[in-house]
């Protein structure tokens, strides 16, 4: 039992080091990441340092520390990225742009194969994901992109 009571006693009297290991550890995950939340979870281990600077038990710091964090990541993170994509540019590219563009089948189309032409001038090589067949010179829809083929839909105009 004296050996529990010392090692309870390096453990509170080392606690800082532990707490600054652990902002460290989240800030270099957060600079790798960029989500925000490993920048929360470093605040919630200031917090718990700062608990142990003021002298609480090392399990009270825990549970304040993970609530704080918590706290950080419900309230402060959310808007934080909010204000971080405000200037993003909302329109569509790559593959997002892709999707509902129309465009004409320039062979039959099946669940195996086909080909079509764009509205932007494209020409992809297309899949149906019906298992009806979209006829050479329909007008065609793009539904997804699979690698390098466009899974396409008829459109009745």
């Amino acid at each position: 039992m004296d050996n529990f009571a010392t090692f309870v006693q390096f453990i509170d009297q080392w606690a800082w080091i532990g707490w600054l290991v652990l902002i460290a550890a989240f800030l270099v995950i957060e600079m790798l990441t960029l989500d925000f939340t490993f920048l929360m979870l470093s605040f919630g281990s200031v917090v718990g340092l700062l608990t142990d600077l003021v002298g609480l038990p090392v399990w009270v710091q825990v549970l304040i520390a993970a609530a704080a964090a918590a706290v950080f990541i419900l309230f402060l993170r959310p808007p934080l990225l909010k204000r971080l994509r405000r200037g993003e540019d909302p329109t569509k590219s790559n593959v997002d742009a892709l999707i509902d563009l129309r465009g004409i089948a320039l062979q039959d189309i099946t669940q195996i194969s086909g080909q079509v032409k764009l509205s932007n001038g494209d020409t992809w090589t297309a899949r149906t994901a019906t298992s009806v067949p979209i006829p050479h010179g329909s007008p065609i829809a793009i539904s997804a992109i699979n690698g390098a083929t466009a899974i396409v839909r008829p459109v009745n105009d």
